[in-house]
């Protein structure tokens, strides 16, 4: 088997695949034999059936099948020898390609288009600026973190004054009938309501003040109206039974509880960061911020490559792709594209893909490789960023290396973990080449960026 390139011009090219009888007949041979054991034919007992009668049966699918076979391999191969930078996947030449019967034995010539990359040169140097914008991590940020652990690791006490809107209420909830209990009416023992969660305020007021022991007669459908899944909940009945809900129910309040914010003290910097990582207010105030700075730079990171990608196109300057090869491949892979679509799309699609040949470029001339350890570190600060949204700090190793592995698990989120790991490289390689001037600031500024309002210097 021959193949050999046919150059068309810089960006597009053919592939001419040879194959020769042979290069398949020993392996057509072998297939049709394996398939003659397993073959179900009426009057013949499995591995009985005639190689020649197998063969006018099956031949043209099973010699299409092998030559198939050998013509993939021959242009991965020759792809992967000459290393060929291609875009897309090779299509069938529709001009040179001429029809294949593969009801004969013979030799078969094979055409493909393929379309090459365009070459990529940045010479960058130090001579190249771009500013990193570090985000400062004032005291406003580290108060209000330091009030989102607080509130996070609190906990409901009991309390004997009268209830605040916010407060717990849990008592025993009765359906009423003209004043009174109604026999068999709904009867929720252990209900519990917080009356801040109620939309109608006249309702709401009812329950100011309230004490144990107190009794109040209120509407739930009033209180939540607009909510049937609220008011089933409460009252421990189906949702479509709602509706012929009574007007009055009592509600006996035997407990209230008030949840209280966690005091600054070391349960809590145990909590959050660990059991004796820190051990004074000052220390955990300085971990906090700390932290903080951990979680913004990625932020910073990014508006960093954003910044960098402008210099770096630049640099690469306009370069010729393969349109036609490359709407053609996009439409014949694109199950839900249209002529209309992909003509809007193709500009973002070349821009996209400029900034993708870039980053390759940068990945070969500086040798960047990822390593399974790489993927691994990203995907465990993938892990803590998750926990401490939900202010989960201080999470145990173990815990985290299992939420990484499940995350490692799904192959989508993997390919995003390994792009992410690889942009990182990027830009600690970028910040070693180019000029970079620091420039810290607020991150109500920094947020500006994002938002069109400020202006970058």
């Amino acid at each position: 088997m021959d193949t050999s390139l046919i150059n068309v011009d810089s960006v597009n090219a053919i592939l001419k695949v040879d194959v020769k009888k042979a290069d398949y007949q020993g392996k057509v041979d072998e297939a049709i034999k394996t398939f003659r054991k397993k073959a179900n034919v009426p009057g013949f007992r499995p591995g009985t059936v005639p190689v020649g009668m197998v063969k006018k049966m099956h031949g043209k699918s099973i010699l299409a099948e092998e030559v198939n076979k050998l013509v993939g391999e021959g242009i991965y191969n020759y792809i992967q020898e000459n290393k060929l930078n291609i875009l897309g996947e090779p299509l069938p030449n529709e001009e040179k390609q001429q029809p294949v019967d593969f009801s004969k034995e013979e030799d078969f010539e094979f055409f493909f288009d393929i379309a090459l990359a365009p070459e990529v040169k940045l010479a960058l140097s130090k001579k190249d600026k771009i500013t990193y914008y570090k985000i400062a991590v004032e005291q406003d940020l580290v108060d209000k973190q330091i009030a989102s652990y607080k509130a996070n690791y609190g906990k409901y006490e009991t309390v004997e004054e009268g209830a605040k809107p916010t407060d717990l209420l849990k008592g025993e909830v009765v359906e009423l009938e003209g004043g009174k209990p109604k026999d068999g009416g709904i009867r929720v023992e252990g209900a519990v309501l917080m009356p801040s969660y109620m939309k109608d305020e006249e309702e709401q007021a009812k329950f100011a003040d309230v004490k144990k022991g107190a009794t109040i007669v209120f509407n739930p459908g009033k209180a939540y109206e607009g909510n049937e899944t609220e008011i089933a909940s409460f009252l421990h009945i189906e949702k479509d039974a709602v509706e012929s809900i009574a007007a009055e129910f009592s509600f006996t309040v035997n407990e209230i509880t008030r949840y209280k914010e966690a005091d600054l003290d070391q349960a809590l910097f145990d909590k959050v960061f660990g059991e004796g990582t820190v051990t004074t207010e000052a220390d955990f105030i300085a971990k906090v911020k700390e932290t903080l700075q951990t979680q913004l730079a990625p932020d910073s990171d990014y508006k960093f490559l954003l910044d960098a990608r402008v210099l770096l196109e630049e640099k690469a300057g306009n370069l010729e792709f393969p349109d036609a090869f490359l709407k053609r491949w996009l439409m014949a892979t694109g199950t839900d594209r249209t002529a209309e679509s992909l003509e809007a799309d193709y500009p973002q699609i070349i821009n996209d893909l400029k900034f993708h040949l870039i980053k390759e470029q940068l990945v070969k001339e500086n040798d960047l490789k990822i390593e399974e350890a790489d993927v691994r570190a990203v995907a465990l600060q993938a892990a803590r960023v998750q926990f401490a949204q939900y202010g989960m700090m201080g999470m145990p190793d173990d815990v985290l290396a299992n939420y990484a592995n499940e995350m490692l698990k799904n192959k989508e989120t993997s390919r995003n973990l390994v792009d992410k790991a690889m942009e990182e490289k990027i830009v600690v390689c970028l910040k070693s080449i180019v000029g970079v001037e620091e420039k810290e600031m607020s991150l109500d500024e920094f947020k500006k960026f994002f938002e069109g309002e400020a202006n970058a210097e």
